[in-house]
């Protein structure tokens, strides 16, 4: 066993423990958020408007953040994101504010989206990429993971409204210090008009993958959409309290459970054919758990499954990208992976926020069911004869 495997392997672990610890913040923060404000009269249409702050931090920093990745490398955007992320955890009990913990929730969508850009563009550009779709799968298993614990811990409201905040905070700053035990590694460099004209890479990647961010679009709009709004909906519905968080992470483990095995069959027989699949089955599972909200478990059955079928649509979407993006665009193919991420965490919680606030007559998770339907057809569609092709400058 050489030194550079070895290095490799725990430069990779190092990376999967972040993304899972971050994963576990974001898990927490959206439910314990949602019920807090529910509590506190603060209305669905406002509520989900508040969560849309991660969201909007992503998109600011988005256009700003791939030159200094070039120009720094990924361990300094690591460290950077990192501590955005656990001194705004550590501040959001100083001060019960709508406007003050929308603020904090941008920053930490914005300490959020350059840990994730950074750590994704080291895997997919230094993981060999016949097992690409194995690797990335560990990776969204990792925050996955994370994302299944994180609802969990809004129990320890119970105990102060500001334990979850505190308990979520000290982990992330234990993860973010393994960052130093790494050394620094830069993307490969882009050369001709490429690096001239920074247009010239969105344009090149958006013609080589867009419909690859479509899974990421979706990961995004189900992971807010769910995690802040579906509380809201099921305490009107007359959910206990103790029940959200676990039909919540029970959707979480299903995906936790396929991730890779999703990702090993990628490899095999294509992205888009588990990426059109898996969004057809979530639709009709969604479509079914409409039917059946007088059972809270058969609910959560119902998310359990469509758990093991859409919960693996991010990693998915990101090996989709690097299957049909020039290696030297990806981290730009990376980063409108996070855009697309983010685009659909904004549209989760705002138009399920005005579909609570307006429509009485069907269920919330018609909506769910709805996206993820057009998703499926679209890909069907348009996805057919989507092959990699050679870069040209």
């Amino acid at each position: 066993m050489t030194y550079f495997s070895d290095y490799s392997r725990k430069r990779f672990a190092i990376l999967v423990l972040i993304v899972s610890i971050s994963g576990f913040s974001q898990g927490m923060l959206l439910p314990l958020i949602s019920i807090i404000f529910e509590r506190d009269g603060v209305s669905s249409a406002l509520n989900g408007l508040n969560a849309t702050g991660l969201y909007i931090g992503t998109l600011l920093i988005s256009p700003f953040i791939e030159q200094p990745l070039r120009k720094w490398g990924y361990k300094p955007i690591i460290l950077i994101g990192g501590a955005f992320v656990f001194v705004s955890l550590i501040v959001f009990p100083l001060w019960k504010s709508v406007t003050f913990w929308f603020i904090l929730r941008l920053l930490i969508g914005v300490g959020d989206h350059a840990l994730h850009y950074a750590t994704q563009t080291w895997i997919t550009s230094t993981t060999d990429h016949k097992s690409l779709g194995k690797g990335m799968a560990i990776y969204g298993l990792s925050f996955s993971m994370g994302f299944a614990v994180g609802p969990l811990m809004v129990r320890l409201i119970q105990i102060a409204e500001a334990t979850p905040f505190i308990v979520s905070s000290i982990l992330c700053l234990l993860a973010w210090s393994f960052v130093f035990l790494l050394r620094n590694e830069k993307p490969e460099r882009l050369t001709g008009d490429m690096n001239a004209r920074g247009w010239n890479r969105y344009k090149s990647a958006i013609l080589f993958g867009w419909i690859a961010f479509l899974g990421p679009f979706v990961y995004g709009f189900l992971e807010s959409s769910l995690n802040a709004l579906f509380p809201v909906y099921a305490l009107r519905k007359g959910f206990e309290v103790d029940m959200i968080p676990i039909i919540l992470s029970v959707f979480t483990f299903g995906g936790i459970l396929t991730q890779v095995p999703l990702g090993a069959l990628g490899d095999k027989i294509g992205r888009r054919y588990v990426l059109m699949t898996g969004s057809f089955g979530g639709a009709i599972l969604f479509a079914i758990a409409s039917f059946l909200e007088h059972s809270q478990m058969a609910v959560a059955i119902a998310f359990f499954c469509a758990g093991t079928l859409v919960g693996s649509m991010f990693s998915l979407g990101i090996t989709y990208m690097a299957d049909l993006t020039p290696k030297e665009l990806l981290p730009t193919g990376n980063l409108l992976c996070g855009i697309a991420l983010s685009i659909g965490s904004l549209t989760g919680p705002f138009l399920g926020g005005i579909y609570l606030e307006f429509v009485k007559g069907y269920s919330f998770l018609l909506l769910v069911a709805l996206l993820l339907f057009t998703v499926a057809l679209v890909l069907f569609v348009f996805g057919r004869h989507k092959n990699k092709r050679p870069l040209t400058v």
